[in-house]
């Protein structure tokens, strides 16, 4: 368990590292996940190795929820003064989301005709 954790959490340093390096607007946790992708790509048996800590991990998910619940509460405030845009950004940002998980899959339902055809 404990190397399985050390390779999660050098793959989120990895990319913390490289946020800061480069200056990219991309949190340094997604960019470790594409490097532990990578990983498990590239060494399909580090998969073996890494599932029975992930799958722990993901059972307790829950609770890696309560700090952020702390930090609304903390700022229901601001959250209070700040309703309207954070209520249009959510309603925009869901529409432009499902608009474009529409377009992907109006497009890849077309490529898959086009290549079923040939």
């Amino acid at each position: 368990m404990i190397p399985a954790l050390a390779t999660l959490l050098a793959c989120q340093l990895l990319g913390e590292v490289a946020v800061r390096l480069t200056g990219a607007p991309v949190p340094g946790p997604v960019v470790g996940l594409a490097v532990l992708l990578v990983g498990l790509a590239l060494r399909p048996a580090w998969i073996a190795a890494i599932k029975p800590t992930t799958q722990g991990l993901l059972q307790h998910l829950s609770l890696l929820f309560v700090p952020a619940g702390v930090g609304v509460m903390q700022h229901l405030q601001r959250l209070g003064n700040e309703a309207l845009a954070i209520g249009v950004a959510l309603v925009l940002s869901t529409i432009v989301g499902l608009a474009v998980s529409a377009w992907v899959m109006i497009a890849l339902m077309r490529w898959q005709a086009k290549r079923d055809a040939r």
